[in-house]
């Protein structure tokens, strides 16, 4: 497959407008954009995976980076792996495309859960692989109350983790920790490197970055060259 544009790292507010532009100015839909990213991320899970079939447990949070964690979770349970999806929020509260994704799972009968604290750590324990979708780009505070509790359960799990875009708690343009971040042993970044990533310290917790294609056109990428 010829190669993408390149795109050089992106601040969060960069990150946020592509999301804008590609709908605005190129009709392009975001749950498009969302299957593409989720679909990715499962590949790269299966290469390193190695051609095994391991148990995966998907932590997802409210917002986009849970909607990404659901097409993931679907995408492995159609290759026949054993999956199962813990919504770290009031299922109630989901909306957009995040919401749609769970209905969809949902109807795919793909096992899903809304753990308290111990029964997280249970379920994480029957992992062999985590997926955090729990925190996306947008985060700009420190982590607090019950998603602060669920990525403290997956930092001490001792499972690997693939991260979805960033590490939940890392902050997108400095690369350090809003408080607690995930570590993840990989991580599966969309469309573009974070800003942060190339912040001293911040491959503690990002691991192994690869840039997963999102769909987005080359006229749009090229604006970021």
């Amino acid at each position: 497959m010829p190669p993408r544009p390149a795109c050089r790292p992106l601040s969060r507010e960069e990150v946020r407008s592509l999301d804008v532009l590609a709908a605005d100015e190129f009709g392009l839909p975001t749950l498009v954009l969302m299957e593409n990213a989720g679909r990715g991320a499962a590949e790269l899970l299966a290469k390193l995976a190695d051609g095994a079939t391991p148990r995966v447990v998907i932590a997802c949070g409210p917002g986009n980076n849970g909607g990404d964690g659901g097409v993931v979770a679907r995408h492995l349970d159609a290759w026949g792996w054993p999956v199962a999806v813990a919504w770290l929020t009031d299922p109630a509260k989901l909306h957009g495309d995040a919401q749609v994704q769970r209905e969809i799972v949902d109807r795919s009968d793909i096992p899903q859960t809304t753990p308290g604290a111990d029964d997280l750590d249970a379920l994480l324990a029957g992992a062999d692989w985590i997926v955090d979708g729990l925190l996306g780009t947008g985060l700009t505070r420190p982590v607090e109350g019950p998603l602060r509790t669920a990525i403290e359960a997956l930092n001490r799990s001792g499972r690997p983790i693939l991260a979805l875009d960033l590490p939940s708690g890392l902050d997108a343009d400095s690369g350090r920790p809003l408080g607690v971040a995930v570590r993840a042993q990989a991580t599966a970044t969309f469309a573009a490197r974070k800003l942060g990533f190339d912040a001293p310290g911040a491959s503690e917790y990002t691991g192994g970055v690869t840039v997963v294609d999102i769909g987005l056109p080359g006229k749009l990428i090229r604006r970021f060259a």
